[in-house]
């Protein structure tokens, strides 16, 4: 089944009226324009929190509408972040809810006044959540006022792990995907989170169609165009929830004494190491073999018979990678981290060996670093089936934005709501 975003909504109020310190960006803050009653264009504002397992993050847009039959066009976008996710708060969720009071806090100074009435705020939560005990999980959402379920694809329960369409899949497309009549140009989106990673393409073949699962096929309309994806959402299978499923310590007992190790990890690490809340001793083999093939074997655990091969991605598809993607290429030395670039999956696999057989030696970059290069290998080749030779974009931003599934739920949210 398909990721589940959970959402709240709410509109800015003087009641949210904060003081933070919060360093404006230079080209981003300038005094928003406002629209002139003697032409047509508008001018308006939409807030997307992206609440992930590793972070919370929120996206400012301020979109320009020049002619009411056409698209809103992006006149920029204000973003900001704070560490660790909502999950972290598990046992504490005010100060979870405070996490968000301080992002609000950030928008209030990006919006005008005069339109906070009128500007939607849309937080939706992720992997890190739906990884916690439902209570838990329910804590936090009622202490950040989460009052409906990703409004378009309800569910009764407000915690039910499948959707019939995925909210971020069906967003994540739309930034990249030149929503023209013309979908000629078309690229693939991959996104890889700390507890979920995410598939979504425009399919060409019909046999891509016909040989994926029901579910992972969605049609939806977008301002006036109809859309049939390839998409799906891999709960568990994201970079830091897969750490743990391949050191077997996901959902395990015993964690005050039980050692969690690899051959992924340098002989001599042994750290305790936090993810969603909870804590667990992590370390590597002192007396054992580590290196690139029993790391890939250990990895292939987490992927085998869980990711489904679409028939497409064989062949020639433009695929972009994102997040940990990018990041892990960073710091493994493949892309340089201010300009982004193209690789090939071989390239994650060779440099992958490389880390892998000198851990010594990338021990201070990441001491994961060799099992997060193994992973993204396993999960490119033997999980999505992409060639050795397939190229991907590896990007941090496009045209200045933030490569995130933000902007084409805000654009999913405005045509629920008719503004086009």
């Amino acid at each position: 089944y398909i990721n589940t975003y959970i959402t709240a909504q709410f509109t800015l109020s003087a009641k949210h009226n904060f003081v933070d310190r919060y360093h404006p960006h230079p080209a981003r803050d300038h005094a928003p324009e406002r629209s002139s009653p003697f032409n047509t264009s508008r001018v308006f504002y939409g807030i997307m929190f992206d609440a992930g397992s590793t972070g919370t993050r929120i996206h400012i847009y301020k979109f320009i509408q020049k002619d009411p039959v056409e698209l809103p066009v992006l006149d920029n976008e204000m973003y900001h972040a704070v560490k660790p996710g909502l999950s972290s708060y598990k046992d504490n969720p005010e100060e979870g809810g405070n996490t968000i009071r301080q992002l609000l806090r950030i928008a209030k100074k990006t919006v005008p006044e005069e339109d906070w009435r009128r500007t939607p705020v849309v937080l939706k939560a992720t992997a890190g959540l739906r990884l916690l005990p439902e209570d838990k999980a329910r804590a936090l959402l009622k202490e950040v006022r989460f009052i409906t379920i990703c409004t378009f694809y309800y569910t009764d329960d407000g915690l039910n792990r499948s959707y019939p369409v995925s909210c971020v899949q069906l967003a994540a497309y739309l930034p990249l995907g030149h929503l023209y009549s013309n979908t000629r140009r078309t690229v693939g989106i991959l996104d890889l989170g700390g507890g979920s990673t995410q598939i979504t393409f425009l399919p060409k073949s019909k046999k891509t169609v016909q040989s994926a699962p029901t579910n992972y096929i969605a049609n939806f309309d977008l301002f006036n165009q109809t859309y049939q994806l390839y998409t799906h959402s891999y709960l568990g299978n994201g970079l830091f929830a897969a750490r743990f499923a391949t050191l077997g310590a996901l959902g395990a007992d015993g964690l005050d004494w039980k050692v969690f190790s690899s051959s992924c990890l340098p002989k001599k690490f042994r750290e305790n190491v936090t993810f969603s809340g909870t804590t667990y001793k992590v370390s590597g083999i002192p007396d054992g073999y580590a290196g690139y093939k029993l790391c890939y074997y250990e990895v292939m655990k987490v992927i085998k018979g869980i990711i489904h091969q679409p028939y497409e991605v064989r062949g020639s598809s433009i695929f972009y990678a994102f997040s940990y993607y990018f990041d892990r290429a960073v710091e493994s030395g493949l892309i340089d981290g201010s300009r982004g670039g193209t690789v090939e999956v071989r390239d994650f696999k060779k440099r992958a060996k490389e880390v892998c057989n000198k851990m010594t030696k990338y021990r201070a970059i990441n001491p994961f670093l060799c099992m997060d290069m193994t992973y993204i290998t396993c999960l490119l080749k033997e999980g999505f089936g992409f060639k050795d030779s397939t190229v991907l974009h590896l990007a941090k931003k496009v045209n200045n934005v933030e490569t995130s599934w933000a902007l084409g739920a805000t654009f999913d949210y405005f045509r629920n709501f008719n503004i086009h």
